[in-house]
């Protein structure tokens, strides 16, 4: 199991080149990050090699997919998103949906986000790039956002039928949404290209909160999972402190 700090919400203090440092120095491989609009991606490049760290994941250009309206300026934004990615050795993008329209058919949003990704399948294909489709909590962090629960998210991915458009299960968001974590998570692994971690409440690091994670860790290795891990969270005291032990929860799985 491989773990990927989230350079988002960790070392926020420090300049993104002293963030990958920290990462590097506490033995990490990889990292993520959201929005690539707003970053320095020669540096990004530049650091990532110095530091030889794989840049795991990170978001597409945001526009949404519920709106039908919108779906050119989506795929244009995927296309730059993929040319980003290549720069930075990237095989994984994150995308949301976007927020729920209020007045349009809740049947004719989910139409338009899977015949957005059918749009998006061939590109992705052909790039070789995977697309990780993420529901998120309405409760607590992400009210009014489409895609939350993960039953629905993976009709949809079912429905899409790429190899290249995958579920993002975020462990801190489906606890918020619906619990029943390990059992999803088992009867869904071939759909999931990506996790997420965080406890809840807090969105704090694993052991802060309701989560046991030593059992929905342990449970995702015996599925046989190769991928990545994101660490998602608000680090509650020393950020190295927290890095340091979530290493080794997932060095001690049995």
């Amino acid at each position: 199991m491989r773990l990927s700090p989230c350079i988002e919400m960790l070392f926020h203090e420090k300049s993104i080149p002293e963030r990958l440092r920290h990462i590097k120095e506490l033995g990490f491989e990889g990292f993520e990050f959201w929005g690539w609009e707003d970053k320095n991606i020669d540096e990004l490049v530049a650091v990532a090699a110095e530091l030889e760290l794989s840049v795991v994941a990170f978001c597409t250009a945001f526009t949404s997919l519920v709106d039908a309206s919108q779906r050119e300026a989506y795929v244009d934004g995927l296309k730059r998103s993929i040319e980003v990615a290549r720069r930075l050795g990237c095989s994984q993008l994150i995308t949301q949906t976007g927020a729920e329209i209020a007045g349009v058919p809740r049947s004719e949003q989910l139409l338009s986000l899977i015949d957005g990704l059918r749009a998006c399948a061939p590109i992705l294909e052909k790039s070789n790039i995977t697309l990780l489709v993420e529901p998120l909590n309405v409760l607590v962090d992400h009210k009014g956002y489409f895609l939350s629960r993960s039953s629905e998210a993976i009709d949809v991915i079912g429905a899409v039928n790429s190899p290249n458009v995958k579920l993002l299960y975020d462990v801190y968001h489906q606890q918020v949404t619906e619990g029943n974590l390990i059992p999803t998570i088992r009867g869904n692994i071939h759909l999931i290209g990506h996790f997420h971690i965080a406890d809840h409440p807090g969105r704090n690091e694993p052991g802060t909160g309701e989560i046991n994670y030593q059992n929905v860790l342990q449970a995702i290795e015996k599925t046989g999972y190769t991928g990545w891990v994101g660490l998602e969270y608000r680090p509650s005291r020393d950020t190295r402190a927290t890095l340091l032990e979530v290493k080794e929860l997932v060095d001690n799985l049995k």
